[in-house]
């Protein structure tokens, strides 16, 4: 069950690159490319620091099927109907609520510390879209300029290893978690939330100095 959640996530990644190529107006080969760099650099990375070889994708053709499947399918709805409002956020938010838990999951499996679980579920879930961004040629990423993204990222890391702790079952840990994910980025989208910034904080009517 865990497998097919995760598949599902790498698929809502790959879609999210074929978008973001498609709003970068670039050609077919640009958006498999992309599709590829958003969907396993995350557990790329993930698996590079904790020193796990194979690499998970490298010997998982279901992945790698899946992933080539979803770009060429979201490449061909593309070439006949217009790219939905705010679909490559939707898709995206998917990508990172999934693949975020089970970064944490692998983390754990892997006797990381509590902390190091954290960190490394919030890195399997945001670098893809970094990766993603640079190549299309935005800058800052998306990570940078919207808060309620990486946090999002970190409360369902929280969530899933609270859950773990308390004896959760892996696969209702993984929902809920993921669930919290999603809730959290797809409300600070529809609702503009997002942290203070901080020219915010500055005092009323002085300067940066204070003065």
């Amino acid at each position: 069950m865990l497998h097919v959640l995760y598949l599902a996530g790498v698929a809502a990644f790959a879609a999210s690159g074929v978008l973001a190529a498609y709003r970068a107006n670039m050609d077919p080969f640009g958006g498999l490319v992309l599709a590829f760099a958003a969907s396993i650099s995350g557990g790329t990375l993930r698996d590079l620091i904790l020193d796990r070889r194979p690499l998970y994708w490298t010997h998982d053709w279901v992945l790698l099927t899946v992933i080539i499947c979803v770009g060429v399918g979201t490449m061909a709805y593309l070439r006949f109907w217009q790219l939905p409002h705010k679909s490559l956020l939707v898709v995206d938010a998917i990508g990172l609520s999934v693949v975020t838990v089970i970064g944490a999951r692998a983390a754990i499996e892997a006797g990381a510390t509590p902390l190091a679980v954290i960190i490394l579920a919030v890195l399997t879930g945001v670098t893809g879209e970094v990766i993603r961004d640079v190549l299309c040629g935005e800058f800052p990423p998306l990570l940078l300029r919207e808060d309620v993204y990486a946090i999002a990222a970190l409360a369902g890391a929280c969530c899933y290893l609270l859950l773990h702790h308390l004896g959760t079952g892996a696969t209702p840990a993984a929902a809920i978690s993921a669930g919290v994910v999603f809730a959290l980025r797809m409300g600070a989208v529809y609702l503009g939330l997002h942290l203070p910034r901080p020219q915010q904080l500055r005092p009323r009517g002085g300067r940066p100095d204070g003065g």
